[in-house]
């Protein structure tokens, strides 16, 4: 194999609780994560020598500080493999949105490698190799529907959630993970997503056993630093969404609705609206297919 063509998927979280602070500084979390057909397209090929990289992005660096050529260097050196790799990045999944763009990339390159090189790794070894990239790779090899608890680190698969269409906008705002998480901490009551009640109903297999449990303990800070993000999700329940919440430290908001029509339809509001970035229409992605 000289090539190969991968579709790394974003995620978002159907809920999302911070459960503590820990005394390195990491937190604790307790998310119900959730992979979704929104995907970049990763090319991957075999060249002489050294790692390159291009993107549709002027402002996404292509250096050692993306994860894709950090992923494939730490393999190249692993397993101390000469031949190079020419990557092209199309970036389609919003950048810094909250939606592990960069953790999916580099789950993918992992993964890309494995079979470029007849590496024979199976999926808890790429697991254990992106978690030296950042705490949402391992998510981003598994995919699906997971647990994640830890600082992310630790999953265990749940039950899929019903099909529906999922609309998603993305708003100009730029949010710093450690800024959210920082004045997180400054918070006097935050709020606390019942992820287990989420868990229950993702076993009863429908949305209104589900909803109740949905939630984003980071919705506290991100929203008051950015207003949009509000504006957004309730304009989305206004057309019809059955949730609308924050994805991640966001500012990516994300609407559940009962079909896709329904979601291209809520979708025509966000077009052009001031301070809106990007919108999609999606579903989730419940397989086990290539990455």
């Amino acid at each position: 194999m000289d090539q190969i063509r991968l579709k790394p998927l974003a995620k978002i979280n159907l809920g999302l609780n911070v459960v503590g602070l820990r005394d390195d500084g990491y937190h604790e979390v307790r998310m119900v994560m959730q992979s979704i057909k929104l995907h970049d397209e990763l090319l991957m090929e075999k060249q002489a020598e050294g790692v390159t990289m291009k993107t549709n992005l002027s402002y996404l660096p292509c250096d050692n500080s993306n994860l894709v050529i950090r992923a494939i260097e730490m393999i190249r050196q692993e397993f101390k493999i000469d031949t190079g790799v020419r990557v092209n990045l199309k970036k389609v999944i919003p950048v810094a949105g909250g939606m592990a763009g960069g953790s999916t990339d580099a789950a993918s390159a992992l993964y890309g490698m494995n079979k470029l090189f007849d590496l024979g790794l199976s999926g808890e070894d790429l697991m254990a190799y992106g978690l030296k990239l950042g705490a949402d790779v391992p998510f981003c090899v598994m995919r699906g529907t997971a647990l994640s608890e830890g600082i992310g680190e630790i999953l265990t698969p749940l039950t899929a959630p019903p099909n529906c269409g999922v609309l998603i906008v993305k708003p100009r705002a730029s949010v710093s993970t450690k800024a959210v998480y920082d004045a997180y901490d400054a918070l006097v009551s935050p709020h606390h997503p019942d992820i287990d009640q989420l868990i229950s109903g993702l076993e009863k297999g429908s949305w209104q056993d589900i909803i109740p449990g949905m939630g984003n303990s980071l919705e506290g800070v991100t929203i008051p630093m950015h207003p949009i993000i509000q504006e957004i999700k309730e304009k989305m329940t206004e057309r019809g969404a059955l949730i609308s919440m924050m994805s991640g430290s966001g500012p990516t908001v994300f609407g559940i609705y009962e079909s896709t029509a329904d979601a291209k339809k809520a979708e025509a509001a966000f077009r052009g609206m001031p301070g809106v970035q990007q919108t999609a229409v999606t579903s989730f992605y419940n397989g086990k297919g290539r990455l």
